[in-house]
């Protein structure tokens, strides 16, 4: 069987580079961007601040627009926009000719992405956007470009040199516009007092949304499905109701349901080390008393966090006056997502 043709032209050339040499093209790159976006630090200055003022002051939502690879930068920081609590949306420049300027309102800011300042998809509907009267942000490399001159403001993202060493593909430049962006979703964020909970809100799937949003209340076990027994009970009837409930553990309570102690498995196995009858000896005598303890308003996150520290597999919930009102274990964090 004969070999199949190698195709002509730069897509079927090949060559090869010593393992050495791939490395310094690699760190190369990674040098070259990393200076581009220490760059930036002194380029957050008064345009920054203004940028934000205009952001924080839109009535209705920002709208990115780019094209090319900058459109893809622009869609990204829209996404992080709007998901840390700054209505955004991307807008492709060569649509929006064609109907979807239709998006953009006087109550929206206009935030567009043009390394050159002279993208003619952008210089054909930016008199559309100023007759509108809508605020215009301009992340740009060309102070002097015509989008530069036309924005409202104008923040500098040029860099000295892109990271492909033909300096052409757009590597450097697209890094430092998307660090910019970064940098003004997060000014934003603080701004507005955004929490854990804000962020969770737009994350509901996926772990991130259940670590974030989950209450201990919304996964412990309560009423009838709680181990519990009472004080005076005898140690065998206590291991008949761990063994029915199927939590590894038992909640020890006075007459009124506070809690008094857990006893568990771990305390089983010590238990049975020693000379102990399991028919007359009272669980408060084998318990832990003073147990760790949480709250149903916890996060699960946080308690989580509390059962690791302990290093407990089990967690009695309890009121403000230690009434005990439910139960969990790691496999509850683990069948809610938590883990």
């Amino acid at each position: 069987m004969s070999a199949a043709p190698v195709p002509s032209g730069a897509a079927g050339r090949t060559s090869r580079i010593d393992s050495a040499r791939l490395r310094q093209l690699g760190e190369a790159v990674l040098r070259t961007e990393a200076e581009a976006i220490s760059a930036l630090v002194a380029r957050v200055d008064d345009s920054f601040v203004r940028a934000c003022d205009y952001m924080l002051a839109c009535e209705g939502r920002i709208v990115v627009l780019g094209m090319g690879k900058s459109g893809h930068i622009g869609s990204k920081i829209a996404a992080t926009l709007a998901s840390t609590g700054t209505p955004a949306f991307f807008v492709h420049p060569g649509e929006a000719s064609h109907g979807d300027l239709g998006m953009i309102t006087t109550k929206d800011v206009a935030l567009i992405l043009s390394n050159s300042g002279e993208t003619p998809e952008m210089l054909t509907i930016l008199p559309i956007i100023k007759r509108l009267g809508a605020p215009l942000i301009c992340l740009g490399g060309n102070p002097l470009s015509t989008l530069a001159r036309a924005a409202d403001v104008f923040i500098n993202v040029a860099v000295a040199k892109e990271a492909c060493p033909l300096g052409l593909a757009p590597t450097a430049s697209t890094t430092s516009a998307l660090a910019m962006g970064d940098a003004l979703a997060v000014a934003l964020l603080e701004s507005r007092g955004f929490t854990a909970e804000d962020f969770a809100r737009s994350h509901p799937a996926g772990s991130l949304g259940r670590r974030l949003l989950l209450h201990v209340a919304d996964i412990m076990h309560q009423g009838d499905d709680i181990p519990m027994v009472r004080r005076g009970t005898p140690l065998k009837d206590a291991l008949v109701e761990m063994s029915r409930k199927g939590l590894g553990m038992s909640a020890v309570v006075d007459d009124a349901g506070h809690v008094l102690g857990i006893f568990t498995d771990g305390d089983l196995r010590r238990t049975l080390d020693r000379p102990i009858d399991i028919h007359t000896t009272p669980i408060e005598t084998v318990m832990t008393a003073g147990c760790v303890t949480a709250r149903s308003d916890m996060l699960a996150a946080a308690a989580l966090h509390l059962m690791e520290d302990r290093k407990i597999n089990g967690l009695l919930i309890v009121d403000e006056a230690q009434f005990l009102v439910g139960a969990l274990n790691m496999h509850d964090m683990l069948r809610a997502g938590v883990v």
